[in-house]
């Protein structure tokens, strides 16, 4: 057997030689069904970012159902992403993808039946869940199938590429596909689900069963699904600015008083749901809260984009998604150009590069006028694309990078956690800001440009502390001298090669 092709054990990849980065035809069959989840995912949080207007005026929906219809996916998947990542470690990663992709399914072609706001709200935080559990579970599928290294990392920049592209592509889609009809928006996931349910079912290979010690931590699980619900909820709600501000407050309070309580569960628990000392992981601890604040501010930056274009330009749903494509090119980049960067320079520095196009990309926007052309704002839509290719790929990497096979779903879960939150962050952020900005306007067109200018620094912020926190990581890294230990491992080799801390030095017997 190859060493590129992954073994009837995920959690036990062959060691592929130093460089080597080709891919058997099984091994691409596995990566593109995984690919394809991530996928589905991207177009179905985009179409129905498109969809909402329709199935608000179609329903007669009330502006805060409308709301939530959106949100409840954020809350059920930032919810519980940490908790699905340790479930695909515990239960079985082959069998969390089936089962939750056979979730999403359903409760997506649920969705495309509702005839009530309430059903929506439902069916979409039931996605949210199962996206929650379905993509920890693949994104650790690929780090135990391929081996650490050149080629682990080109999965992972392909999988990171395949979920901009979804989203890019997502956008287009779901513009043309409500024009036949909002439900649609619906129904289109349930058919790519199930073509991936069926390739899965002959691609994904079996795993033996996990052997745990111990019984499943229950306390930790309801206290760190508890936490992570309330400060989700607590984000979500800052978009409402002071409206309601008790009811924002004390989520924040209780899902903050959870952490605590969490942590000393997890000390007492004879398995517990997370090893406390893996939060101790500076290059991991690092990487999530990089991909947060990228994350964060790529979706700031690609909501007040959509406002500026639709409310102040009066562009339709389809003109925006279609103007909004030239963000795509990360999903081209990903794959083709992050590699060979990141094979020359290291995880660290291409990530930091990633930031500091972003910083160039919004900042180039941050004068934007009231009668730009498409050719002044393709520039900014280009170079966030690219800086997207440059970071989001790298950041897994890194996020995931020297974690033992047993913990691969956790250190997944871990990223997805943040990631979830970044996209919450951003958004409310960016929402709370313009409204405070526009407050108390006289409603013109140049007080709308100036709010949406002051909320457009949100992302500029988010992505200079990005900068910061990645630079700082560098720094530390060229002022650390490792140990000699005499001869490594390829897999440490390449750790040390692409600027990631491997799991240190391990002498060959």
């Amino acid at each position: 057997m190859s060493a590129d092709v992954p073994t009837s054990s995920a959690s036990a990849p062959l060691p592929a030689p130093p460089g080597a980065t080709s891919l058997s035809p099984r091994a691409w069959a596995l990566l593109l069904v995984l690919c394809g989840t991530i996928f589905l995912e991207g177009i179905d949080v985009a179409m129905l970012a498109v969809a909402v207007p329709s199935i608000r005026s179609d329903l007669d929906l009330s502006t805060g159902t409308a709301a939530w219809v959106m949100s409840a996916y954020v809350l059920g998947y930032a919810g519980f992403t940490l908790l699905g990542g340790r479930a695909a470690d515990l239960l079985g990663r082959r069998r969390m993808f089936l089962v939750w992709l056979t979730v999403f399914l359903l409760f997506s072609g649920l969705g495309g039946l509702a005839t009530e706001g309430w059903m929506l709200v439902v069916a979409r935080f039931v996605t949210g869940v199962a996206s929650a559990f379905m993509t920890p579970a693949a994104m650790s599928l690929i780090t135990t199938s391929y081996a650490e290294g050149p080629q682990r990392n080109k999965a992972l920049l392909v999988f990171a590429g395949t979920a901009a592209g979804g989203f890019s592509l997502g956008l287009v889609i779901g513009g043309l596909l409500t024009q036949l009809g909002w439900r649609w928006v619906f129904f289109a996931p349930v058919i790519l689900a199930a073509l991936l349910l069926v390739a899965a079912l002959r691609t994904v290979p079996v795993e033996p069963r996990p052997v745990r010690t111990g019984g499943f931590d229950l306390p930790g699980a309801a206290a760190a699904a508890g936490a992570m619900l309330l400060l989700a909820y607590g984000i979500v709600r800052l978009e409402h600015g002071f409206d309601g501000w008790p009811w924002t407050a004390g989520a924040f309070a209780a899902g903050l008083v959870l952490i605590p309580l969490f942590v000393a569960v997890e000390r007492r628990a004879a398995a517990p749901l997370v090893r406390l000392s893996m939060l101790r992981r500076a290059p991991m601890i690092r990487a999530d809260l990089g991909a947060l604040l990228f994350v964060g501010s790529f979706f700031g930056f690609q909501f007040v984009m959509t406002l500026y274009l639709q409310e102040l330009r009066g562009w339709s749903s389809l003109q925006t998604a279609l103007a909004l494509v030239a963000m795509g090119s990360d999903a081209v980049l990903a794959p083709t150009l992050t590699p060979r960067l990141v094979a020359r320079y290291g995880n660290a520095k291409v990530i930091l590069g990633g930031f500091l196009l972003a910083i160039a990309s919004y900042a180039l926007f941050l004068p934007v006028g009231l009668d730009w052309s498409y050719a002044a704002m393709l520039p900014t839509f280009f170079l966030t694309g690219m800086a997207f290719a440059l970071a989001y790929g790298p950041l897994s990497i890194a996020a995931t990078d020297g974690v033992p096979d047993s913990e691969q779903g956790l250190a997944g879960g871990l990223l997805h956690t943040s990631t979830q939150f970044g996209s919450a962050v951003g958004i409310s952020a960016v929402t709370a800001v313009y409204g405070i900005a526009s407050a108390g306007n006289d409603g013109s067109a140049g007080a709308a440009l100036s709010a949406f200018r002051t909320a457009l620094v949100v992302p500029v912020v988010m992505v200079v502390l990005g900068a910061l926190i990645t630079a700082l990581g560098l720094r530390r890294r060229k002022g650390t001298t490792p140990p000699s230990a005499g001869p490594v491992r390829p897999a440490q080799e390449v750790g040390a090669r692409s600027g990631t801390e491997a799991p240190g030095p391990v002498p060959v017997p």
